[in-house]
């Protein structure tokens, strides 16, 4: 008995390992404990660097957005020109002098004009001020005579002057020239830049070619140079297309103004033409205000002559006049060009729209080099015509017999 009790304190129990037993083997088919594989922190810390890349470039682009646009428009601008500044290095012109001097050429007009318009404006707005007695004596006398009521100038003006709607305009105005004066500022430095840059891309043009030529392969620098000299001429294209109807247009509300009798006709249809022409979106609406409120001091009724001819001659430039010229100088579908400006402004806003025609064009022309395109086949149907029932009969009665032909067997084979 206590041999058995003996043996049995010297038998370990089972599945128990002694203290001092050597470590056994793995069994076959059992799982060791688990590990993480060598390559997943490499992995994880690679797409937290990926990541945050991704986040810094976003930040960065939308922080230089602005910066982006007006080189964008200084590019383009630089295109505009290129043709007159190449002329003029080509007579043995220095071509900074060239662009020098149709820069300064550009800023001349643009300033005298601006100074033209502005003195205009001041003198007619002066006019209207002391002349706008005369001008609510003339409505509430309408208004009296149509509506049958006793109004007088003098309750109106009391009215006008206690109303609140006309402290809290007062009071937002007062406020407001704070942010007004910081829009003027942003938006002179804006065109400062965009003048700064495209001065460099006209001046420096066969310097920055050859720059970017320099890290190409000769084949990829003949390309490069033919889309350069596609965008030199699609864009001068547009600028003469919208040049051309700047003078229609001009022209057209001269016309009118002369019947009308409003005074500054000539100034005004400058105006008109080149704001409506060279401000998208908003410029047809600006380039209209003006006419309307010099003609509204000579008779108000003459305003609204001047409003109905704007609205019916600006539809029938963007569905008549605008596709074909457009269309013509750059070479592009109406309804390519109509789309491009839609999707330009979509992206970009008013300066997407500016650029969107000159754009398609160039991207247009210089992806049809790699287009391959084949002979047309002479059916009518190209054409737009319709097949005759007669040839619709015959064209089925000889597709069944070239049909029962192929099937029938060769002559050798029949059994």
């Amino acid at each position: 008995m206590a041999e058995t009790d003996k043996t049995e304190q010297e038998t370990p129990a089972q599945g128990v390992t002694p203290p001092n037993a050597p470590p056994s083997a793995p069994v076959a088919g059992s799982l060791g404990p688990a590990r993480m594989p060598r390559w997943l922190p490499r992995a994880m810390v690679l797409g937290l660097a990926l990541y945050a890349c991704f986040q810094l470039g976003s930040w960065a682009f939308h922080q230089l957005i602005g910066l982006l646009i007006n080189i964008l428009i200084a590019f383009f601008l630089a295109l505009a020109i290129e043709p007159a500044v190449g002329r003029m290095a080509a007579r043995g012109m220095r071509r900074g002098l060239a662009t020098f001097i149709v820069f300064l050429g550009v800023i001349a007009f643009g300033v005298g004009f601006v100074v033209l318009l502005g003195s205009m404006l001041a003198s007619q707005i002066v006019d209207m001020v002391e002349d706008f007695p005369k001008y609510l004596d003339s409505v509430i006398r309408w208004i009296n005579s149509t509506f049958n009521t006793e109004l007088s100038r003098v309750e109106v003006q009391d009215s006008l002057l206690r109303s609140d709607w006309l402290r809290r305009y007062v009071q937002n105005s007062a406020s407001g020239v704070l942010d007004i004066s910081t829009t003027v500022l942003g938006g002179l430095f804006k065109l400062l830049t965009i003048f700064l840059f495209s001065f460099y891309f006209a001046a420096d043009g066969p310097r920055l070619r050859r720059t970017l030529c320099s890290v190409l392969p000769p084949a990829k620098q003949a390309e490069v140079l033919r889309a350069w000299e596609i965008a030199v001429d699609k864009t001068g294209g547009y600028l003469y297309s919208r040049g051309l109807m700047a003078l229609i247009s001009g022209v057209a509300h001269y016309i009118l103004l002369e019947i009308l009798g409003v005074p500054y006709a000539p100034a005004l249809a400058v105006w008109v033409g080149l704001v409506s022409q060279f401000i998208p979106t908003i410029g047809t609406y600006l380039a209209g205000a003006l006419p309307m409120l010099i003609a509204f001091t000579v008779d108000p009724w003459y305003a609204l002559w001047v409003l109905g001819f704007v609205v019916v001659y600006q539809q029938f430039e963007n569905y008549v006049l605008q596709p074909k010229l457009t269309s013509k100088t750059v070479d592009i579908h109406p309804a390519v060009a109509f789309g491009s400006v839609v999707a330009g402004t979509a992206l970009l806003g008013p300066v997407g729209a500016l650029i969107a025609i000159p754009a398609i064009a160039t991207l247009q022309a210089f992806l049809g080099a790699y287009v391959k395109r084949y002979a047309v086949t002479d059916d009518p149907r190209v054409h737009g015509h319709r097949l005759r029932d007669g040839g619709k009969a015959l064209a089925r009665l000889r597709d069944v017999f070239r049909a029962k032909r192929d099937e029938a067997p060769p002559p050798g084979d029949s059994a």
